[in-house]
């Protein structure tokens, strides 16, 4: 179909074609300098001491996992709430661990509320994953508290967040403000490398264990071994291929560069939208995040309407060529995690049921916005009628 608005888009141009050319040209397609590069711009970028590029975001949060030893023990839980993208819940499943389902704050607030950890903390629980939804920084300071008091390391999925520097944390991006920070730059991110990720820490030794596990825990790699240091290896962990390639990370290095002001085009849209969705409060219509907009990176523009009217306020958005989506159906209502207990998440639940996700990208039109509301706030008076 062609869509007049499409729901994300990579910005691409000479920067990205030359980067990558670049590395064609020098004959070192696999993981060498340019990945080496991408992490020192990335660790300097965000404020972590380090920064450790993964083949995904999936492979980001497994590495995570297992350098905490998460899943040593059967009884092992971990925290985390359930509107999110399934890669943490299957993680956590895949080291051998409990995903136990937090609630969200609210629904125009869908990340892990700081009261639901502490009602869920068990002296099974081995640590806590919060979800930055849409590029929203979630309860940090409290979340960081319950942690601290709890002895609990404190996993960040950041995959919608790359580059947000919160106040009050010394200018630090999130990401790097828990034990270890999970980053995705897939094709609909922020800024991509097709596939790839990131794994962030300040911790020396966790670091150590992560660049170990990432390749089948070797203690050295082709580009070392490329420049007769050393002409062997051992290895020391059941460790596996998660290793990002230099052409992702040339093309990873160009993006960084752009992501700030990338990230400033995402957050004039979501003001737009917001400003939008407050002038048709009459329809019962609300922005996510709608008090700060740009307080995030804005990856997502969401909107809640009445449940009843979500699945036909999709079809009309596409009867106009535009694309929508839903972001997320609930982990804790998929058939994999139906041996996954879990108590009444009565708000996640309930976003679940009447969020849309709307386009958003750094080149969306500038009218974009205003023919989306629009369309939907009509739809919705319709409705009401």
């Amino acid at each position: 179909m062609d869509w007049k608005y499409t729901l994300s888009e990579p910005v691409l141009g000479d920067e990205e074609k030359a980067a990558v050319l670049s590395c064609l040209e020098s004959g070192w397609l696999s993981m060498g300098p340019n990945t080496q590069a991408f992490e020192k711009r990335f660790s300097e970028l965000t404020g972590a001491k380090h920064a450790i590029a993964v083949a995904n975001g999936t492979a980001a949060l497994h590495l995570a996992l297992a350098a905490l030893e998460i899943g040593a023990s059967k009884t092992d839980e971990v925290i985390q709430p359930s509107i999110n993208f399934v890669a943490a819940a299957n993680m956590t499943k895949a080291v051998g661990a409990k995903p136990v389902f937090a609630d969200i704050v609210a629904l125009d607030e869908p990340t892990i509320a700081p009261a639901e950890i502490e009602r869920h903390i068990t002296p099974n629980t081995k640590a806590v994953v919060v979800m930055h939804y849409g590029g929203y920084p979630a309860r940090m300071a409290e979340i960081l508290k319950i942690c601290e008091a709890h002895g609990l390391p404190l996993i960040e999925d950041a995959c919608h967040a790359p580059l947000y520097r919160m106040d009050g944390f010394s200018g630090r991006a999130l990401g790097t403000l828990g034990a270890v920070g999970c980053f995705s730059f897939f094709s609909n991110k922020n800024m991509t490398t097709g596939e790839g990720g990131m794994v962030t820490t300040d911790d020396d030794a966790l670091a150590a264990k992560i660049r170990n596990l990432r390749s089948h825990g070797m203690t050295s790699l082709s580009w070392d071994r490329h420049h007769g240091r050393p002409a062997t290896y051992d290895v020391t962990a059941h460790g596996y291929n998660y290793r990002i390639d230099d052409l992702r990370a040339a093309l990873g290095r160009a993006q960084l560069e752009r992501l700030d002001d990338l990230n400033a085009l995402r957050q004039g849209h979501a003001r737009a939208y917001a400003d939008l969705v407050a002038r048709a409060s009459d329809t019962g219509m609300r922005y996510l995040y709608g008090s700060d907009p740009e307080g995030g990176t804005a990856h997502l523009a969401g909107i809640l309407v009445p449940r009843e009217a979500r699945n036909p306020i999709r079809q009309m958005l596409a009867d106009n060529g535009i694309q929508s989506s839903l972001h997320y159906p609930p982990v804790h209502l998929f058939t994999a995690f139906a041996d996954t207990a879990s108590d009444a998440l009565p708000l996640t639940e309930a976003f679940a049921e009447s969020m849309i996700t709307l386009p958003m990208h750094a080149y969306l039109p500038d009218a974009a916005p205003e023919d989306i509301i629009g369309l939907i706030a009509e739809s919705l008076l319709r409705h009401a009628a």
